[in-house]
């Protein structure tokens, strides 16, 4: 009901401010907001069409390591921490395995990989769906990790920041230098994230058997985080790029040395999971059009403009600093589109330059948030899911939290 609200809220303030602006004697507004409708259309299927490939890939490969059992390891292996996160789940069940590699992927900032094994994640979780169109307590805490957009290493934006460096002639740059403070944010929205949908779910976390896992986690991400933080943007981009790709091609590998154990026909089990990409990439069509046609129209009519002198506005008379103002609309526009957020990120690393301060927090932001509202219409999309109760709610907040969060780790490493 809550997104309900809000896809109508997105339509009938474009249009109301696209008449004001007309009526005001901006003749082009309609144009270019029904342009914008038109043109995301497009783009949704586009983005669908795409997935299909990927989609089948890794349904297939996941369908081998179901057939070889790899799946039910997984699933035995985080059980101690997924039956608290996830009580609703029994123990074992497959959908504990799919999870669990769609947050290693996200970790490793591997995106294409990602969004199949989490929507995968999703289908086995819609199979203990008692209410098919209603999001279940599991359905949300999985999608609201994922909004939280935990990334380890952020490897796309450290490039582009190296190739903006170059273009700009900035010597003695370090594109890397925001590995660490992207890190610091993105942990603090994933705790949030978690506490939010725990205290609504009334899920206890202090619990040794959650708090050790955790606690060891950090540690490693800690010394590696340590270890990339010292080396030259040139290493550690090469050091992270070897990392995400030996990451998953040993996923690949294990499950087929797995199958082929097992004395699994890969082959014919790899074709019977790829034929379902691309029903989950045509059941997601409708999903996307509808949300990313609704922020376009919301973006082209421009109110985001108006949203941020609003925010420039009380800001200041607060008192507080406002140089990092040119970065919010990247942390805002991250909420809607991933791509969009990615211009304008580019847009503020060259207009203020990439060694800038709002350069540098534009990139912790992109670097450490997700497209909310892109996740919740794919995942839940996927499955048909349509009431989502206090998914959006939860997400939104871990949201606030992180641009909050980015902004004074911004200040603490960069100021």
């Amino acid at each position: 009901m809550v997104l309900n609200y809000v896809w109508l809220g997105f339509f009938i303030s474009a249009f109301v401010a696209a008449l004001v602006q007309t009526l005001m004697g901006d003749f082009s507004v309609f144009p270019r907001v029904m342009t914008a409708l038109f043109d995301a259309a497009q783009t949704s299927f586009e983005i669908a069409l795409a997935l299909t490939g990927m989609m089948a890939l890794w349904l297939g490969f996941m369908r081998i390591g179901e057939r070889a059992g790899v799946m039910d390891g997984f699933a035995r292996g985080v059980e101690p921490v997924m039956r608290h996160l996830f009580p609703g789940v029994p123990r074992g069940h497959a959908a504990q395995g799919a999870m669990t590699m769609n947050i290693s992927a996200n970790l490793l900032g591997l995106d294409n990989a990602a969004t199949p094994l989490g929507l995968k994640a999703m289908q086995e979780l819609q199979a203990l769906n008692p209410e098919p169109e209603t999001a279940t307590n599991a359905q949300i805490m999985f999608m609201v990790l994922n909004t939280a957009g935990l990334t380890l290493i952020p490897t796309s934006v450290i490039a582009i920041r190296q190739t903006l460096a170059i273009k700009q002639g900035v010597t003695g740059f370090n594109a890397a230098d925001i590995f660490l403070p992207t890190l610091v944010v993105t942990a603090i929205t994933l705790v949030v994230a978690i506490g939010s949908v725990a205290w609504v779910q009334r899920i206890n976390l202090l619990r040794a058997s959650l708090l050790i896992p955790l606690a060891v986690l950090t540690a490693v991400l800690g010394a590696l985080s340590w270890w990339l933080a010292g080396l030259s943007a040139a290493d550690a981009s090469r050091w992270m790029g070897l990392i995400g790709a030996a990451a998953i091609l040993s996923i690949v590998l294990l499950f087929l040395v797995a199958g082929a154990v097992r004395k699994v026909n890969v082959y014919d089990a790899f074709v019977d999971g790829a034929k379902g990409g691309f029903d989950v990439a045509v059941l997601i069509i409708p999903y996307l059009v509808a949300m990313l046609c609704a922020i376009a129209v919301f973006r082209a009519a421009g109110l985001l403009d108006w949203l941020m002198h609003g925010i420039a506005f009380g800001v200041a008379a607060a008192g507080l600093p406002t140089d990092f103002l040119p970065a919010v609309p990247v942390a805002l526009m991250k909420v809607l589109s991933g791509s969009g957020a990615r211009g304008l990120m580019v847009d503020v690393m060259e207009h203020y330059g990439v060694a800038s301060f709002p350069g540098e927090l534009a990139a912790i932001i992109q670097g450490s948030t997700e497209t909310t509202f892109y996740v919740l219409a794919v995942y839940f999309g996927s499955v048909g899911v349509k009431h989502v109760r206090h998914a959006l709610a939860c997400a939104l907040t871990a949201d606030g939290v992180g641009l909050v969060a980015a902004v004074v780790v911004g200040y603490a490493f960069f100021k």
